[in-house]
Formats: C-alpha cells, sequence, structure tokens
C-alpha cells in the first residue's frame, strides 16, 4: 500500500473511532455529521488538506439546514422531493430542468412538493463561486450545506409524500429510519467507499440519486409494516435515557429484525451520500478553475460569520419547526 494510502486509511480509523458515539441527535444530525465527515476522505490531496484541517467545522455543521427550519422559511423544501405527488410515473412526468418544470407545474407547486435535486444543483454552483471568490467562510458553510442535501436525496422517506408513515399509520418511521438504524448499526458499516470522481451533470446525478431513493420507499414502507404485526409494542419500543429525558425508542430487538429486512439498505445509501459528497465537492473545485488552497492554513471564520451561526444556534434552540417536520 502506497504511503499516503496508509496515511488516509489511519486518519479515516481514528477520526471515524473518535466519532461513532452515540448522539441524541437526530440523516438525522448523527448520520448527517458522520456523511460530511467521512466525504473528507474521499478527495484528492489539492483539497484534502484544506478540508481536513477544517473537518470539525464541516462535520459539526452538517446540521446546519436543519437548524435552519426554525428560522427561515422556504428552507423545509430544500430537503425533500414529493415524487407521487405527480403522478404514477414521476420521473417520466417532472422535467429535470428548474425552468421547465416551473413552466410545466408553477414555482408554487414545485415549492410546496419540495426541491432538493434543483437545490443540489445550486448548492454546486454557490461553491463554485465561493472557491472562485476565494470566499473562505462560503466555502467551509457551502461544503457543509452541500453535504446536507445530498445526504438527505439519499433517503428513500424524502422522496414521498408519505415521509412519516403517517398515511399508513407508521408515524415516527422516518426517525426510526434515518437516525435509528444508522446509530444502533454504524458501526459495523464499510465506509471505505473509493475517491471522489468529477461528475459531468450535476443535476442528472442529483435526480439519480433522487430516483434510487424513491425505488427504495416501498419496500422501507412495507417491510416496516410486516415487521410490526409480528411485535407486541411493549416489544416493538423501549425506553432509553438521553441527556436528562427519558425517551421512547424503538426496541433494539426491533431495530436489528428492521435493519435485517432491509438488507443493507441503510448502510448502502449512506456509502452512496459519502462518496457524492465529496464528488460534488471536487466538481465545485474543477468547476472553479482548481484554484489553490494552500494561502488558507492560518485562516479563521470572520466575526460576523461567527455571529450569524450563534444566532442560528439560538433561533434552534428556542424557535419552531418552519415547513413540515418528521418529529
Amino acid at each position: 500500500m502506497k504511503p499516503y494510502k496508509i496515511y488516509l486509511s489511519l486518519a479515516l480509523f481514528l477520526s471515524l473511532g473518535l466519532f461513532l458515539i452515540p448522539f441524541a441527535e437526530g440523516w438525522g444530525f448523527f448520520a448527517h455529521k458522520q456523511i460530511n465527515r467521512i466525504a473528507v476522505f474521499t478527495l484528492p490531496p489539492e483539497l484534502f488538506g484544506f478540508y481536513k484541517r477544517n473537518i470539525e467545522f464541516i462535520t459539526e455543521h452538517a446540521v446546519d439546514p436543519d437548524k435552519r427550519r426554525y428560522a427561515v422559511e422556504g428552507e423545509a423544501q430544500r430537503h425533500f422531493i414529493d415524487l407521487d405527488r405527480y403522478g404514477k410515473s414521476p420521473l417520466d412526468s417532472i422535467p429535470k430542468k428548474w425552468e421547465d418544470a416551473v413552466a410545466k407545474y408553477t414555482e408554487d407547486t414545485l415549492q410546496a412538493h419540495g426541491i432538493v435535486p434543483w437545490h443540489i444543483d445550486v448548492m454546486t454552483k454557490r461553491l463554485a463561486a465561493a472557491f472562485r471568490a476565494g470566499d473562505f467562510d462560503r466555502i467551509l458553510r457551502t461544503s457543509a450545506d452541500l453535504g446536507h442535501y445530498i445526504g438527505d436525496a439519499h433517503v428513500p422517506l424524502h422522496t414521498t409524500k408519505n415521509y412519516n408513515g403517517q398515511l399508513t399509520n407508521q408515524k415516527g418511521i422516518h426517525g426510526f429510519w434515518e437516525s435509528r438504524l444508522p446509530e444502533l448499526f454504524n458501526g459495523n458499516y464499510d465506509f471505505f467507499v473509493g475517491k471522489a470522481m468529477y461528475i459531468e451533470d450535476p443535476l442528472a446525478t442529483a435526480w439519480q440519486a433522487v430516483a434510487e431513493s424513491f425505488a427504495a420507499k416501498d419496500s422501507v414502507l412495507l417491510f416496516e409494516a410486516e415487521l410490526n404485526s409480528q411485535f407486541s409494542p411493549d416489544q416493538k419500543y423501549s425506553f432509553e435515557n438521553r441527556g436528562a429525558s427519558v425517551m421512547r425508542v424503538y426496541s433494539e430487538e426491533y431495530s436489528d429484525a428492521y435493519h435485517k429486512m432491509l438488507d443493507g439498505m441503510v448502510e448502502r445509501r449512506m456509502r452512496k451520500a459519502i462518496i457524492m459528497t465529496g464528488s460534488y465537492w471536487y466538481t465545485a473545485w474543477v468547476n472553479a478553475g482548481q484554484p489553490s488552497l494552500d494561502g488558507y492554513k492560518e485562516k479563521e471564520l470572520s466575526p460576523e460569520t461567527q455571529k450569524e451561526l450563534a444566532e442560528q444556534e439560538q433561533e434552534y434552540l428556542h424557535g419552531h419547526t418552519k415547513g413540515r417536520s418528521c418529529d
């Protein structure tokens, strides 16, 4: 094995070892942070040094878009797309380019039903613009945000109007799939996903991710419904201490049975989200002209950005979700 590969493998191992700690946060906070963190290790040397130096920011701020849902109107719809609101064959019906989709359905309709694939494309262009401008703060914040939206596009329940099982008496399945299962089982996942690659068409690739998620959403719902018929409520749920609170959660026995029925789906979606996140960062940098990042070694966030992030945190802690919630 080449020396730099040994270094990357060791660094990834140590990083994961420090990070694989159960969090009381909700693809969910826990999985979003892992996706962004591990994506750093997919990058080529020209980008790796910059992102590795800032890996704690990239990790912790992977959840900023979720926090902004407590402060910013119009944020919620950037995280999902309800494809089944567009007929029986939505992937054939919906124009993939934004302007064409607006002409067919109106912007209000698109916003109401979610815009995640289009927003991934927008964020990729914003990241390229930040690289071209040499804007340190925007590079970091946009990278973290972009990873979040890519992660969301890989969650099957982010592609359906039945996003929390509320239409099939399965309320709570959203957090079960995207938070509880990764928290319990990620220690057994293989996160060595390879190297980031240049994406020729970021919009088409975002749509492909959404299409794959949509193809899996029936299994996510049907398997849980089948399992539910085999467990009594006292077997299905248990109680755990989460900080100062005692919370009802899906039991480990029920979670393990569901995880096995899904046959690696959660791991596969996380792996794809990781390599895609690194690849989109790399693509934005290439599209910006591959600027050198060596000048940012001693750079820190501006006071203005630090103040804005602190205010966002307060809105999150004391506000209410604007738009739909999967809590």
